[in-house]
């Protein structure tokens, strides 16, 4: 008997030994905030009092916080008074700048789309290239919102941008002048194909009433019931409102089906969307993205994916599927925070890339990693932690360093400035051979110069070559092998430099919506999109899984 209940005893112990622990455990957080604030703030008043020099208290706070919040992930900042309404004046999508979104990756900071039209775009920045420095001041360490800050400036301004691209092994510099910006959610919507009967659809942003004017622009375009598919370009859009996003797949889906999910630490952020209405157009749809597309583009086009309702062309997406809020703070500051991760139908995760909150901003990529595979609604295989793969990959070809130094030079505005002051008008469909002649001999005349990797790596050879009398023939040799190379590229890339200057000049002449529409001629993405809405066959052979 003893034995007994001196069993019940201990286990009686054990009971509320385990019952106090569980009741411990939703308090313990509380405790260890109450106990590190206390020694922080100690510190920090001991340090803003004591210290051997005087130091400003709020640089040395907003150093603590900065510390402390860049062991977490890029998207997460605080706003002081100043950076606060900066960003009010960001949000409302009308300010003197570059136009450019910045974003995280690999730890640098990249472009995640020029905007379409915007200074940065006319100068040839492209999605994907890496911001180095910004008038000198080196981006490493900066959150996204400071490099944006440091774009913002005056109308009429200029900003130097270095940029490292991928291929290139010297650095980059872009001279941009900062202009008003106002990007507008659909940028360009018509009727195109032999028979004018697919609707393309260009969409910049998801902004305040995207899904609207989405509904607006399908309907104006299948106003006569003719329109046989539907071209959606999400190309370097970067994203906006999740619900707009919903919105827009909502046109596309039937009602009652769960297109995305946000999950997070607390339960009032984890929410469900579900289509709402009966869809709106039930042909075809193909969707063209590319590293430019984010965030809510590839909510848009993830969800479409896993429903089997939309074939995705081109590139691999950017891979954002973190989701923020801004919380007002005191002294009119602010904290942009990320609360939760979105996932899409099949239950996948696009984020590119997980941060381990080791150091600053410290990242791995989820390829490796995040090894689950999904299945869409008819069973295709699609990948966790890589954004949005195409189902048919279709990349666009570039001129490379040519190209560049057009647009570093403002070779093509320029000749377009001087083409405009003596032609009334420009009509052509394409650039003729003499206006394509004149700009050659406007190359000359103007000096311009493109510096090959090679002729760095001549100078060096001269230099350490010189008084050697029998190196002079050699080294001309070289230097005529490079001209050469340099004549074979305006050979190589004459098609695309007569499409950037035909649409320079369509778009004196006749604006940005004319360039727009001109430019769908060169598009070979948009030539595949076609081609794939005018094959039923293809397009139910693709999302059926049995491609």
């Amino acid at each position: 008997m003893k034995n007994w209940s001196a069993r019940y005893k201990i286990t009686g112990v054990l009971l509320v030994i385990g019952a106090l622990t569980v009741a411990f455990q939703p308090t313990d957080i509380y405790f260890l905030i109450k106990k590190n604030f206390t020694i922080f703030s100690e510190t920090y008043e001991n340090v803003a009092l004591e210290y051997v020099d005087q130091v400003d208290p709020e640089v040395l706070m907003r150093n603590g916080i900065d510390a402390m919040l860049e062991t977490l992930d890029p998207y997460t900042v605080y706003y002081n008074e100043a950076q606060n309404e900066q960003a009010e004046i960001l949000s409302r999508s009308n300010y003197a700048g570059i136009g450019i979104e910045a974003g995280y990756r690999d730890g640098q900071v990249v472009v995640v789309a020029p905007t379409e039209g915007g200074p940065a775009d006319n100068m040839g920045i492209r999605a994907g290239d890496i911001i180095l420095a910004i008038d000198g001041v080196m981006t490493e360490g900066l959150q996204p919102e400071e490099v944006q800050n440091l774009t913002v400036g005056e109308i009429g301004s200029t900003v130097v941008l270095s940029i490292q691209r991928f291929g290139f092994d010297q650095l980059l510099e872009f001279e941009i002048e900062r202009k008003s910006i106002e990007v507008k959610n659909v940028t360009f919507s018509d009727r195109i194909g032999p028979n004018s009967d697919i609707g393309f659809i260009r969409l910049a942003q998801f902004g305040m009433n995207s899904g609207d004017e989405i509904r607006d622009q399908i309907m104006a375009l299948n106003a006569d019931g003719r329109m046989q598919g539907l071209v959606l370009d999400l190309r370097d859009n970067p994203g906006g409102i999740l619900q707009e996003a919903v919105k827009i797949i909502d046109k596309f889906v039937e009602p009652g089906i769960t297109v995305v999910e946000t999950r997070g630490r607390i339960a009032e952020y984890n929410q469900s969307y579900e289509t709402q209405e009966p869809v709106m157009f039930d042909k075809p749809v193909v969707i063209l993205m590319n590293g430019g597309s984010a965030s809510a583009s590839e909510v848009v086009a993830g969800a479409l994916q896993d429903l089997d309702r939309a074939v995705i062309l081109g590139e691999r997406s950017f891979g954002k599927g973190l989701v923020q809020i801004v919380k007002p703070m005191p002294y009119n500051t602010s904290l942009k925070i990320t609360i939760s991760r979105y996932y899409t139908p099949s239950g996948r995760s696009i984020q590119s890339v997980a941060y381990t909150h080791n150091a600053r901003n410290a990242s791995i990529s989820r390829e490796e990693t995040a090894n689950r595979v999904f299945s869409t609604r008819n069973g295709r295989p699609v990948n966790e932690g890589r954004g949005i793969e195409p189902d048919i990959i279709k990349e666009i070809e570039t001129a490379g360093l040519l190209e560049v130094a057009l647009y570093q030079q403002g070779s093509v505005f320029d000749f377009a400035t001087q083409f405009e002051n003596v032609n009334e008008s420009y009509t052509a469909n394409e650039l003729t051979d003499e206006v394509y002649n004149e700009f050659l001999s406007f190359l000359d005349e103007s000096d311009f110069e493109m510096h090959l990797e090679e002729e760095y790596l001549l100078d060096e050879l001269q230099a350490s070559m010189e008084g050697i009398n029998s190196a002079g023939p050699h080294i001309a040799g070289l230097q005529d092998a490079i001209e050469l190379k340099k004549q074979q590229m305006f050979e190589e890339y004459e098609s695309l430099i007569r499409e950037i200057l035909h649409l320079e000049l369509v778009s004196r002449y006749n604006g940005q919506t004319e360039r727009t529409k001109a430019s769908l001629q060169f598009d070979n993405q948009l030539k595949d999109a076609l081609d794939l809405i005018n094959d039923d066959s293809q397009i139910e052979s693709i999302l059926s899984g049995n491609n």
